[in-house]
């Protein structure tokens, strides 16, 4: 995997220094090359606007913009340059409505803090290697919530609601 981390353009998104420093570290040890830093979601915008970036690992509350903020901007603004850009979250907050609330913003993978180098790299490792689909409803894009297939489930369509449908 450290052949392709080397060619690979991380952003770091993180308004405590120490973390930032934490993750540079991580991200270094297994070969990453290309780490580029921002204070919050706001700057962190503009270097996706300014930067080819591959994938951004980002904290969950910045100010004055934070990390759902920011990824619900790259996934729905009709200006974003790369709305496919894999974000890893890094959060403190683990409660369940607040992961859910990252994952309706369109995150494509989350680490909870304190950040260890197997979690950040088990998470990099999902998005480069087992990339998830992307998918566009009314209400969300980004990638496909559903991590597990039903193996019972043999129709065409996989929600409730639209298996009522069928029948």
């Amino acid at each position: 995997m450290s052949a392709t981390l080397e060619q690979l353009r991380f952003l770091l998104v993180d308004d405590n220094h120490h973390m930032r420093a934490i993750v540079s570290t991580i991200l270094k040890s297994v070969g990453v090359r290309h780490v580029l830093e921002a204070m919050d979601g706001a700057e962190a915008l503009q270097v996706v606007r300014d930067r080819q970036i591959d994938i951004a690992i980002v904290d969950f509350k910045m100010s004055p913009l934070d990390g759902v903020q920011f990824t619900q901007l790259v996934r729905q603004s009709p200006d974003s340059p790369d709305p496919f850009l894999p974000i890893i979250m890094l959060t403190g907050f683990a409660e369940r409505h607040r992961v859910f609330e990252a994952r309706d913003a369109g995150v494509t993978e989350i680490v909870v803090k304190p950040v260890t180098a197997r979690s950040l790299l088990d998470r990099i490792n999902t998005v480069i290697f087992k990339p998830r689909p992307f998918i566009r409803v009314e209400d969300y894009f980004g990638p496909c919530r559903r991590r597990r297939d039903d193996p019972g489930y043999d129709g065409p369509r996989r929600r409730s609601h639209e298996r009522a449908l069928e029948l």
